[in-house]
């Protein structure tokens, strides 16, 4: 399993890169200005995802009495925004991806300050008695790596050689929708006996739930013609899952009941956020396979 866990790091890598490229190369200056002038939309952005999704997986982790290792993995996620799938979720949809990816990068580089304080604060009320502590540093360059710099460069190509911006773009999108299902077929391959573990449990379905009610709150909380609500509600349903991994290594000692529990939610709420963007595409009169070029 160590083998396979270091080739689905490897590809994890390459789809959040290539997948963060592909929406630099389809992205202009002057929409990315619009998206971040949008002050009302940049405000419920932030509300959604750092302070109600947040709220959101406390009450539905009290609400179903899950035990501490699902409780704490259902916040971690919670309070982590900014997932590399929200810009998937957003060209499955046919949605505006350059709103999606915009706001996903956003989201990212802020929750990686917020997101200790905001667990630590949620598990302190919840008196659970434990502290995150994690080094921000490397969150944010983390980040910057791999969601920020491949979309940059991806703008600049797109601004500066258009020709080869188009030229480019199904390749990138090709290499982005090939690593999305190993990443998809990995995860459940490497975590199945978590999942199964959990059968019968609570768990599952408060991922799934949590994903759902994000994807709703994302939604009506935006502002603009309905592909960007659907868009904002993409990105808020997919959650980021590289500081909740940090913290479950430095907070709690890479408990397997912990991780096995993050694994779980990460693809229960997968389960409940790839239809929803599926069937808002077909809605659309778009070829799922098209909208995700």
């Amino acid at each position: 399993m160590d083998a396979l866990h270091l080739v689905l790091n490897a590809v994890t890598v390459i789809f959040i890169a290539a997948t963060m490229f592909a929406a630099g190369l389809r992205a202009t200056v002057p929409a990315l200005r619009g998206v971040f002038a949008d002050i009302p939309l940049l405000l419920l952005a932030l509300i959604a995802n750092m302070v109600v999704i947040p709220l959101l997986g406390w009450g539905i982790g009290e609400l179903f009495g899950l035990p501490s290792t699902s409780f704490i993995a259902l916040v971690l996620i919670a309070s982590s925004p900014g997932g590399p799938f929200g810009a998937k979720l957003a060209a499955v949809q046919q949605g505006d991806v350059v709103a999606g990816a915009a706001m996903q990068v956003l989201l990212a580089s802020l929750g990686s300050l917020s997101f200790a304080p905001t667990v630590n604060a949620i598990l302190t009320a919840a008196d659970l008695g434990t502290e995150v502590s994690l080094d921000v540093g490397v969150l944010v360059r983390t980040v910057a790596l791999l969601q920020l710099v491949p979309f940059a460069i991806g703008l600049l190509v797109r601004r500066y050689a258009e020709p080869a911006a188009q030229s480019w773009h199904p390749t990138a999108a090709a290499v982005s929708n090939v690593t999305f299902l190993v990443v998809l077929a990995g995860m459940l391959l490497g975590n199945w006996r978590d999942v199964v573990e959990l059968f019968g449990s609570l768990a599952l379905l408060a991922g799934f739930l949590l994903a759902g009610f994000a994807f709703a709150l994302g939604t009506l909380l935006a502002t603009g013609p309905t592909t960007r609500r659907t868009t904002m509600g993409g990105v808020a349903s997919v959650r980021n899952a590289g500081p909740a991994l940090a913290a479950i290594g430095l907070a709690f000692a890479d408990q397997p009941a912990v991780l096995g529990a993050l694994a779980a939610i990460l693809l229960s709420g997968m389960a409940a956020a790839l239809p929803i963007a599926t069937l808002l595409s077909r809605r659309r009169g778009v070829p799922e396979t098209a909208a995700t070029r």
